[in-house]
């Protein structure tokens, strides 16, 4: 019998909508019907299939083996996570058990393994792991990290499953407990855990479900984001779960190799929930213009979420333009706001409209903190509307002073309300700078509101003040990249501090060899930006692929600067001038 994927809906078992108190009471539901996990190969070909009835049964005999390895509850077990089914059934096991897991991310590219096993260790050490799990094919990157630390077992998924299970008492969490550790995902040097309790994602879980994105039963999601950032793990694994839906993945590593198998898993099984940062649209636009032949039929995806990073109104538009001929709705976008903070989602545009895209004026934006508006037009900048907090949450934009500022006045965003989390583990002082007594979190974002609906700007920490003019490091970065010879994800831009006064870098990964080329390119970037945006950079060249990110592939402007300042850059752009 050839392996079948779980079907959309269990017929006699009633829907509920992710009205649980804890993720292991969700799970037992789930279990009574037919939905699951479906993993597929990067063409498309159903691998495996982890129904949530056996997801139940395995995560159970997984909690009690570390029980009976002698876990206590709330110790920590790291977990690194692939997107297979043996991670969500260490998750789950973990609930079970009353233990936490800790997600982390695969490593990103080979050539950084010593910068991966520092991160590993160091995230090893800030949870206090007391055991950790890696797929095989990452043991020795774990082994490597954890040596010299006092672990009760460092292994592979068979390893845990071979521990004995009889005798074993599970006590899971209950609705007052904790539930995961996440780390941000630009903490790897200085690792910050993010302590979500068991009511903050059943609140959030809630919320999305019967607000952000009212599912019903018949939805079915599909997935490449990775399981390690929130968007992945709460998104696209436990809101489902708390929905009994059917979820479609493909490895994050396989999309960005082929990513229209995304799209195709979502026209061969119904999709009608799936959600990417602007970069992945744009990835399939340029698969499809590239002359890749699909078949698709796109109507059923109903919500098409954008999040995890600047919401890119051009990409969307170019991504509408070329899949509307297969069924794509614009209707479907849904720009979102989240962060693993809120233990996922704060806002979602309404759906089944237009978002709306907001022209302001530059200048009013730069000098006084204002979102005019203004006609489309060089003296125009577009930001997206996000969509007015979930319900029992609020928004609140802050000068800073503290005071709460009116609409189209930019400011500092706080956040509040049941999805918070408990706090940055065992980092009371840190935990104290970013959320107040009284329930508000400081987001660390820039923005505005626009009737009701929250509009991102920019990183309060990216913002670039040159003469005090405020610049948006992503408008200078957008800009450059619409040269012919760069792409999305090339250009990094950031200030440094000279003769007490801030300078503009603007690094740009360099492809082509020809030095009257690359210099070119340098004259090229440095005249588009002056032109357009008013600002003399330092544009200086470096290596393809030399841009850090973070584990969940945004860019990382405070390692780019971190790295230029050190001195990383400079043969390759001395070579290039050379």
């Amino acid at each position: 019998m050839s392996l079948q994927a779980t079907p959309t809906t269990s017929p006699g078992l009633a829907t509920r909508r992710s009205d649980f108190e804890t993720i292991c009471e969700a799970l037992d539901y789930a279990a009574a019907g037919q939905a699951g996990f479906n993993f597929f190969t990067a063409k498309g070909e159903l691998a495996q299939v982890l129904p949530y009835r056996e997801l139940r049964e395995r995560a159970r005999d997984f909690g009690q083996g570390l029980v009976r390895l002698g876990l206590a509850k709330g110790d920590r077990v790291l977990l690194i996570a692939d997107t297979d089914p043996d991670f969500m059934v260490a998750f789950c096991g973990c609930q079970y058990a009353s233990v936490l897991p800790v997600p982390v991310a695969l490593p990103m590219t080979l050539g950084g393994r010593a910068a991966y096993i520092d991160q590993l260790r160091q995230q090893l050490i800030g949870c206090g792991a007391v055991a950790a799990m890696a797929p095989d094919g990452f043991l020795t990157f774990l082994a490597e990290a954890a040596q010299g630390l006092d672990l009760k077992l460092v292994g592979g998924p068979k390893d845990f499953a071979a521990l004995p299970r009889t005798g074993a008492d599970l006590q899971p969490f209950g609705k007052g407990d904790q539930s995961y550790l996440q780390f941000s995902s630009g903490s790897t040097r200085f690792p910050k855990g993010i302590d979500i309790p068991q009511r903050s994602i059943m609140a959030n879980a809630r919320a999305i479900t019967c607000d952000g994105l009212d599912i019903v039963r018949g939805d079915r999601c599909t997935s490449w984001l990775p399981l390690y950032h929130d968007m992945g793990l709460v998104g696209f694994m436990l809101v489902p779960l708390t929905t009994q839906m059917s979820v479609d993945y493909i490895a994050t590593r396989d999309f960005a190799r082929r990513s229209l198998t995304w799209l195709k898993l979502i026209s061969e099984y119904g999709g009608t929930l799936s959600y990417s940062p602007s970069f992945g649209y744009e990835l399939c636009t340029r698969r499809l213009r590239e002359g890749s032949e699909v078949k698709l039929d796109l109507k059923t995806w109903r919500g098409a979420g954008i999040g995890g990073d600047m919401v890119q109104h051009p990409i969307l538009q170019k991504f509408a333009e070329a899949f509307g001929p297969y069924g794509f709705r614009p209707t479907a976008f849904v720009p979102s706001y989240g962060m693993a903070e809120t233990t996922l989602a704060m806002s979602f545009s309404p759906l089944g409209q237009r978002y709306v895209v907001d022209e302001i004026d530059r200048d009013a934006l730069a000098h006084r903190n204002l979102a005019e508006p203004a006609p489309a037009g060089p003296k125009a900048r577009a930001f997206v509307a996000c969509g007015r907090a979930l319900q029992d949450h609020a928004f609140e934009v802050r000068d800073q002073a503290g005071r709460v500022l009116p609409e189209r006045s930019v400011g500092r965003i706080f956040f509040r309300g049941p999805s918070i989390m408990g706090s940055y583990y065992r980092q009371p002082e840190l935990t104290a700078e970013v959320l107040s007594p009284d329930g508000w979190l400081d987001t660390g974002d820039l923005g505005y509101l626009l009737d009701g609906q929250i509009v991102i700007t920019g990183r309060a920490k990216d913002l670039i003040i040159l003469n005090g003019r405020n610049i948006w490091p992503q408008d200078l970065e957008w800009s450059a990249e619409e040269l012919p010879d760069l792409r999305r994800g090339d250009v990094a831009a950031f200030s440094v501090e000279e003769n007490d006064s801030e300078a503009v870098v603007v690094l740009v990964q360099c492809r082509v060899g020809d030095p009257a080329q690359r210099e070119k390119l340098r004259r090229d970037v440095y005249a588009l930006l002056q032109r357009a945006h008013g600002v003399e950079p330092r544009v200086t060249l470096v290596p393809p692929k030399a841009l850090p990110q973070t584990s969940s592939g945004k860019l990382s402007r405070s390692k780019a600067k971190a790295n230029y300042l050190s001195g990383t850059y400079e043969q390759f752009d001395a070579a290039v001038g050379a």
